[in-house]
């Protein structure tokens, strides 16, 4: 009788082991359809094992079908992020611009790469984009306006007197 109470309470174990995991995994889904920026999950060979909902809206054709892809392959711009040998730390990475043409347009997005390593061994990483296409064209227009601004000063100017 003690073999089957210890089978017992081992299998009650892994039954509240997995709804813990299955409870973990419903939030962070939650958490990732609400956020607007793209997320893409990488395991630590470069696969994507998770891709929320705007990350497949951001890219477009391109963010179809992304889990079990390769970030290599599927996004080769972002897959250069990842890959980069000249960077010690990974997870002190900054931003970086990524130019990419989703649906015949081309898009600006600011990309943070952050990976994990623990116990010594890499766990992957966590991709995050956003769409900054308009942020750019506004500044460009702003900086436009500013050199229009001066010029127009400086011939104003020596007409004064």
């Amino acid at each position: 009788m003690v073999g089957t109470c210890g089978v017992a309470s081992a299998r009650f174990a892994l039954v509240t082991a997995n709804e813990q995991l299955t409870e973990r995994r419903r939030f962070m889904e939650a958490v990732l359809a609400g956020v607007t920026a793209g997320v893409i999950g990488l395991d630590s060979a470069g696969r994507i094992t998770i891709a929320n909902t705007s990350a497949q809206r951001l890219l477009g054709p391109v963010g179809a079908d992304l889990v079990g892809r390769e970030l290599a392959t599927a996004i080769p711009e972002f897959g250069a992020l990842v890959d980069r040998p000249d960077e010690q730390s990974i997870k002190a990475r900054p931003q970086d611009e990524v130019m990419l043409a989703v649906g015949g347009e081309e898009r600006t997005f600011a990309v943070r790469v952050t990976q994990e390593q623990a116990g010594g061994g890499d766990q992957g990483a966590v991709v995050t984009f956003d769409d900054i296409t308009e942020l750019v064209s506004a500044q460009r227009s702003s900086a436009w306006g500013e050199v229009a601004r001066r010029m127009a000063h400086e011939i104003k100017n020596p007409l004064t007197p």
